[in-house]
């Protein structure tokens, strides 16, 4: 199965290789059990501002920066983007309903995905759609010595969010490699989107509440259903490809 998705990747993107060098992350989702309180607060929200919304629309919506979910809101039920004042009170709200709902625990599995890269000497990275200032205190806390603000991209790094490439674009910029030299590891349909627009292997950890297929169809050049599935396989990605 491995093979077979190394192989598919090499003739999608007309590479010769696939040569790993860093791993790119997303968080919420992939690093921390977090989706759920996100999702709770964008809906809470948009209930509040009598906006069109479903809390599993949420699922679907992650990667987006904040500003491109509350046009995407905005735009479903009034046919206009936000405006700044909008978009500022909405993301305050809502941030203000997550950091009262969030525990801050971690993904279960992902230390130990982060332990097998570092033993194979890959770099690890963030790539999120995250605004919180506290980001890089938060992953030090919680994973020691695995990322730094230098090798991050958050939402304050971008103009577009994902499902673009750029997010993961400047990701391989930021680690110094092609994207044949990287792996990205996603939770969210838009963020695989990306990550595959960007020209990556792209692996998918079912995490949450969407269909296999959601982030299959969104071009996942792998999926499991959890972080800890992914840890338990991760020598046998290394060796189908070495």
């Amino acid at each position: 199965m491995i093979q077979e998705a190394i192989n598919r990747y090499l003739l999608r993107t007309k590479q010769n290789s696939l040569s790993p060098k860093a791993v790119l992350f997303d968080m919420d989702g992939v690093l921390y059990d977090s989706m759920r309180f996100h999702a709770r607060a964008w809906n809470e929200t948009a209930i509040h501002h009598q906006l069109q919304a479903k809390e599993e629309d949420f699922y679907m919506f992650e990667g987006r920066t904040g500003d491109s979910t509350i046009n995407e809101l905005y735009q479903r039920t009034f046919q206009r983007d936000a405006t700044d004042e909008e978009k500022r009170e909405l993301y305050e709200e809502k941030a203000m309903l997550f950091n009262k709902y969030n525990d801050g625990k971690a993904m279960t599995g992902a230390a130990e995905v982060l332990a097998a890269v570092k033993a194979t000497g890959l770099q690890t990275l963030v790539v999120t759609g995250s605004g919180q200032h506290s980001l890089i205190n938060k992953l030090e806390h919680t994973y020691p010595g695995c990322f730094t603000r230098e090798k991050m991209v958050t939402a304050f790094d971008v103009k577009y969010g994902k499902p673009h490439p750029e997010p993961y674009l400047m990701g391989l910029q930021k680690a110094g490699v092609h994207a044949n030299e990287a792996f990205v590891v996603e939770n969210a349909p838009m963020g695989v989107e990306a990550g595959v627009a960007a020209g990556i292997f792209t692996i998918a950890v079912n995490t949450g509440p969407l269909p296999d297929k959601v982030l299959l169809d969104a071009g996942a050049d792998l999926l499991y259903p959890d972080m800890a599935s992914l840890a338990k396989d991760w020598d046998n990605i290394m060796r189908c490809i070495g």
